[in-house]
């Protein structure tokens, strides 16, 4: 690979987690946490940074991928985890919300008032999605285009955003508010969730590998370090951005309150900008969300056209873009309300999935301990979901809310603790890598 290569697939990684929440949740972040700021930051970080780098370096670990992966619980769970995945961060979620996003904040504030919403957003989110397709088609060039011409455009927006909100804002952080009074830490952790880059993550894996691989790279080591490589340069862009737009949003939070991370960043640009702020964060929106629908696009068709051989790349790209044209129309609002309950049920699963996978060679019957401990997992993740999402569980959630670390949003940590324990009893635990064992035996 040349030089500069691994630089150019970092920025093309970073232009593809970096979508509507990324720009939404830091900055709303800081405007409620207040004086409790860094905690609640260092919290979010971890979850929006940390945890899909440390999927997409397990990813590039295993051959096979993800769904190799997954398939460590059982095969079957596999192609149902994946293909939930997959149809959540794209077509049924992630990418409706972006294309969302991109129409209320990349055209509504430019738009006169007279403007009919759902004919703009209907006209508006056909060429979205006619571009997305088209863009999608010609895969090989994404990084191309992402990483050498729209990141470095949307960096420099960024930059100007953060720099001017540096100098301008002087106003104190307030008392926190909004549930960051106490546990700020575990209530950033939560809102890393609102990202969906560890799921995003892991889609985004084959991306990465196939764009390694196009620069002659075949050998599986050369391809985990070029990944890992990758990953880093856009991990530290996206810790960086967090920080300094949580900090802008922080300083902004003193000056009034705001309902929603669009308002605030709509203030702010307008106070620091005045009549062509709304122009930059537009800008800075639209580039966003496009990238991130370009990257899920083409994840979805290069994974379901390999699971489903009878479905063409192309036809699956066909596919994603009407469901997302269609659901983008639905407005934010519903998209976001959905989104919520789906991710409390599926970030525990792949947090507990990719802790596993770093222990994995430790276990004597790998299987049984993914197994159990994924189920645990999965029934407390989901009674939370389901709770989430507005049903009455009673006694279950009670049950659920007796738990350690429940207040915090965390109460499938200890089920998840005894599902691996009792898979490990079960299955006992060998302190001999898995590997030098078979090699053992074979000699």
């Amino acid at each position: 690979m040349k030089k500069f290569d691994t630089l150019f697939i970092g920025f093309m990684l970073f232009s593809m987690f970096f979508g509507a929440g990324n720009l939404i949740f830091p900055p709303m972040l800081g405007a409620l946490s207040g004086t409790s700021y860094w905690l609640a930051m260092a919290g979010f970080v971890l979850t929006a940074v940390g945890l899909p780098l440390a999927v997409l370096i397990a990813v590039s670990l295993v051959k096979g991928g993800a769904e190799a992966l997954a398939s460590r619980v059982h095969p079957t769970f596999s192609t149902i985890f994946m293909a939930v995945v997959y149809l959540s961060i794209g077509p049924f979620l992630a990418i409706p919300r972006n294309a969302s996003v991109a129409f209320e904040m990349g055209v509504l504030p430019l738009a006169p008032e007279s403007l009919n919403k759902t004919v703009a957003l209907l006209v508006y989110s056909a060429a979205f999605f006619l571009i997305v397709y088209l863009t999608a088609l010609n895969h090989e060039k994404m990084e191309k285009y992402m990483g050498r011409w729209i990141t470095p455009v949307l960096l420099v927006s960024i930059v100007a955003l953060c720099t001017a909100g540096f100098v301008k804002l002087g106003g104190n952080f307030t008392a926190p508010t909004g549930g960051y009074e106490k546990g700020a830490f575990f209530k950033g952790f939560l809102e890393g969730y609102n990202t969906m880059d560890a799921l995003a993550a892991l889609a985004f894996g084959i991306v990465i590998l196939t764009a390694v691989k196009q620069r002659g790279i075949s050998n599986e080591k050369q391809l985990t370090r070029y990944t890992v490589k990758a990953a880093v340069v856009a991990g530290a862009l996206l810790a960086l951005i967090y920080v300094s737009i949580g900090y802008v949003g922080g300083q902004m939070g003193a000056d009034g309150s705001f309902a929603t991370g669009t308002e605030l960043l709509t203030a702010t640009s307008a106070f620091l900008f005045g009549k062509s702020g709304p122009a930059l964060l537009g800008l800075i929106f639209t580039l966003a969300c496009f990238t991130t629908v370009v990257g899920l696009t083409v994840a979805c068709g290069q994974y379901f056209s390999n699971l489903i051989p009878k479905l063409s790349y192309k036809a699956v790209l066909s596919m994603v873009s009407i469901v997302g044209f269609i659901l983008s129309n639905m407005g934010l609002a519903q998209i976001l309300k959905v989104s919520v309950p789906f991710l409390v049920t599926a970030y525990p699963l792949t947090i507990v999935l990719i802790t596993l996978s770093f222990f994995h060679r430790f276990f004597k019957n790998p299987r049984r301990v993914y197994g159990t401990a994924m189920l645990f997992t999965g029934v407390f993740a989901a009674i939370s979901g389901l709770s989430t999402f507005g049903l009455n569980l009673g006694p279950i959630l009670a049950l659920r809310n007796a738990l350690p670390f429940a207040s915090a949003g965390m109460d499938w940590v200890v089920p998840a603790l005894v599902g691996t324990l009792l898979g490990m009893a079960m299955g006992g635990k060998n302190p001999t890598p898995a590997s030098q064992s078979s090699k053992l035996k074979a000699s």
